[in-house]
């Protein structure tokens, strides 16, 4: 067996050597311009991103396979692309007529949104002048590599490296990016943890598979809070904002119904409300159609409970768990 090591001095100073050297400054010489926060018209987004696109910011977002993560973002270039065009879609995953037939799917026929399909970043970057975008999609980073790296395709070398050069390319040139990212079978972001570290938000896009309803929420977030959620509704012609999550939970209850009870459940800024029919006699009943409803309410918003609601559960109950063929002493 022959070890090789990897050598990425090459690659980090050809990414330095494009970076305008700056100046130390006061802080109060610094200005802010007037466009320095781009909304992109979809309100849960914005809400989530904190008010909007930063320019110059680089956003993660995870999410499962299937969840509906390049089709967010795809909704979320064509609205970037008629409020501040022109804006770059690399696909490194799939082909130019793949993403061409969702987007017609979507109905996205905008002319300041360019799709390209290609996985070498340094060709990207040395496109970037030609293209001059004002907001970048990768989809995905652990697709994306770079030719001086001797590893392959989503190792942590390639995504530590390729993050961090895009990281230089969004603060030099002042490029809103978004990067797709995988998840492993824990729901934890696929590659080095230095990735979240580099990021200046982190997105997680969740939804369970028997449910047409997604959550995005922010785990980290420079520019706003992480106290927020957005709604999303899967439908025929792609992602819909969800304005009023309790409408739809409580859209089954019938009026006027003996032993129902409505929980409201805070999570981010929107609350939810939920029913769930309990029983007509007071105290037991009434806190047992309560937790009822709000696991009907974690089963619908899965961002709301699941692991948190299962540490719960095994802290309430610690002596129930014994090994199995050991008999009680007598």
């Amino acid at each position: 067996m022959q070890l090789v090591e990897e050598r990425p001095t090459a690659s980090r100073t050809a990414r330095r050597a494009g970076t305008p050297a700056a100046q130390p400054r006061p802080l109060k010489d610094i200005s802010l311009e007037r466009d320095d926060r781009v909304r992109t018209g979809i309100d849960e987004l914005d809400r989530v991103l904190g008010g909007g696109v930063v320019r110059g910011s680089l956003v993660l977002i995870g999410g499962d396979p299937g969840v509906g993560k390049s089709t967010l973002l795809l909704q979320a270039a064509r609205a970037l692309a008629q409020v501040a065009p022109p804006v770059l879609y690399v696909t490194a995953e799939e082909s130019a007529a793949q993403v061409k037939m969702r987007a017609d799917r979507l109905g996205i026929t905008s002319d300041g949104l360019l799709l390209w399909p290609e996985n070498d970043l340094s060709i990207v970057q040395a496109q970037l002048d030609d293209a001059k975008p004002r907001s970048l999609v990768i989809d995905s980073i652990q697709t994306v590599f770079l030719p001086d790296l001797e590893s392959a395709p989503g190792s942590v070398a390639q995504v530590r490296e390729c993050g961090a050069r895009l990281m230089t390319l969004a603060k030099s040139r002042g490029i809103a990016t978004f990067l797709v990212g995988h998840v492993t079978k824990e729901g934890a972001l696929a590659g080095p943890r230095v990735l979240e570290h580099l990021v200046d938000t982190v997105l997680y896009f969740e939804g369970e598979r028997h449910h047409s309803y997604r959550v995005l929420r922010a785990v980290k977030n420079r520019f706003g809070s992480t106290n927020e959620i957005g709604v999303f509704e899967m439908a025929e012609g792609g992602l819909v904002e969800v304005k009023n999550p309790s409408e739809f939970f409580l859209a089954e209850r019938p009026e006027k119904a003996p032993g129902s009870v409505v929980v409201s459940s805070l999570e981010g800024t929107p609350a939810a409300a939920a029913r769930a029919a309990g029983s007509r006699r007071a105290g037991a009943g009434r806190d047992a159609a309560a937790d009822r409803a709000r696991r009907r309410l974690q089963s619908c918003l899965p961002a709301a409970g699941g692991a948190r609601e299962a540490r719960r559960r095994s802290a309430r109950e610690p002596g129930r768990v014994r090994q199995r063929g050991r008999r009680r002493p007598r």
